[in-house]
């Protein structure tokens, strides 16, 4: 069984697309033990990296948020 240790070069929309046919794959449950186990280890670390995307993006989203806070007037 081979390691999953590259880097993953996709989108996260690919990511996710990739997931959903694996576990499409795992649920048929005709693939052999290691191919199964291959699909399991690749789709753990779909996961793992949409999951560090998902949280490079909030981090974006919130110094955006604020960015925009310190922009807005302040009433007094």
């Amino acid at each position: 069984m081979k390691k999953m240790d590259k880097k993953i070069d996709m989108t996260f929309e690919q990511a996710v697309a990739r997931i959903d046919e694996i576990v499409t794959s795992l649920e048929k449950g005709d693939a052999e033990l290691e191919k199964s186990l291959s699909l399991f280890e690749e789709g753990v670390k779909l996961i793992e990296t949409c999951g560090t995307m998902l949280d490079k993006a909030e981090q974006i989203v919130v110094r955006l948020q604020t960015a925009i806070g310190d922009e807005q007037p302040k009433e007094y």
